[in-house]
């Protein structure tokens, strides 16, 4: 079992054709082309990668093409959590057998479980399958926070060993560290939270912006973990207008819209989400030129 996840995990986008079918052959070249730029790993059909609007069919067939590109290259991780327990433990049986590293676990949204329930959930996804578990926790998405006291009691299963935390208060991941065993990974679920969030301790990021700048987020934690805050903190500053401009609106419609600028054939989102504005695509470019990466 994959103990490491890494420190650059990219969220991949999902890319459409212009029928709005998944592109496999483009995530194929997508998958190969983030294991060379910087990514320890990916994570497949997560929000980035648009999983609410995707088959069951589609997200293991995703898992499969993108596991057989850079299976042992790049750690891949699936997304296959949810709001519905039982479809998520399918769909995490399902990723197993075709060969994924390891499953990201969201936090149940719009029902908005307990934190009793949000445990109950999650171990028993995690007592299902052999796969190391990442939980992500993302309450402006999902309308419920993991609180710090029920990871805990979550860290203490064998294969839950790393969290994705997105609830903007560094003052939680603080407790998380406190809290949890020096053996559980913390993860940035926000490229702006990432040098912060190393300063107390976490491991590395699940980045949307590594799709553009995945050589500079890898130099950026290198040189924090070897004791160069200073280049670290130059980087962050550097980048800190990318990682804006790929959240002026709702992720991913950003990052699509700088994948396209940037040659890639992403596609547009599917609805409900669409595409961003004319004047949006202008701030990211501006972003993207800024950095001289277009």
């Amino acid at each position: 079992m994959v103990n490491d996840f890494g420190r650059v995990l990219t969220a991949m986008i999902t890319p459409f054709n212009r029928d709005m079918a998944v592109d496999y052959n483009i995530a194929r070249k997508l998958a190969r082309h983030l294991a060379q730029s910087g990514s320890d790993g990916l994570v497949v059909c997560g929000t980035t990668g648009e999983s609410p609007t995707l088959t069951k069919e589609e997200k293991i067939e995703l898992f499969r093409v993108v596991v057989e590109e850079v299976g042992g290259q790049a750690v891949v991780i699936a997304g296959t959590g949810g709001y519905n327990t039982a479809s998520s433990i399918e769909l995490t049986q399902a990723a197993e057998k075709v060969g994924v590293d390891g499953v990201l676990q969201v936090c149940p949204y719009y029902n908005k479980p307990s934190q009793e329930g949000l445990y109950q959930h999650f171990k028993a996804i995690a007592s299902s399958t052999h796969l190391p578990v990442m939980l992500y926790n993302v309450p402006a998405r999902t309308s419920v926070n993991i609180l710090p006291a029920t990871l805990a009691r979550l860290a203490e299963i064998s294969n839950i060993i790393a969290i994705k935390e997105a609830a903007g208060s560094i003052d939680q991941v603080g407790e998380l560290r406190c809290n949890l065993p020096d053996g559980f990974d913390i993860y940035s679920g926000d490229d702006s939270f990432t040098l912060p969030m190393l300063a107390l301790g976490a491991k590395g990021v699940v980045s949307v912006a590594s799709h553009v700048v995945g050589p500079q987020m890898k130099q950026m934690i290198n040189a924090f973990t070897t004791g160069n805050t200073t280049l670290a903190t130059q980087i962050h500053l550097q980048l800190l207008p990318i990682f804006k401009a790929l959240f002026i609106t709702t992720n991913p419609v950003p990052v699509k819209a700088a994948m396209n600028l940037l040659g890639w054939q992403a596609g547009i989102p599917r609805l409900p989400l669409v595409e961003a504005t004319a004047a949006e695509k202008e701030i990211i470019k501006k972003a993207l030129a800024d950095l001289r990466i277009i």
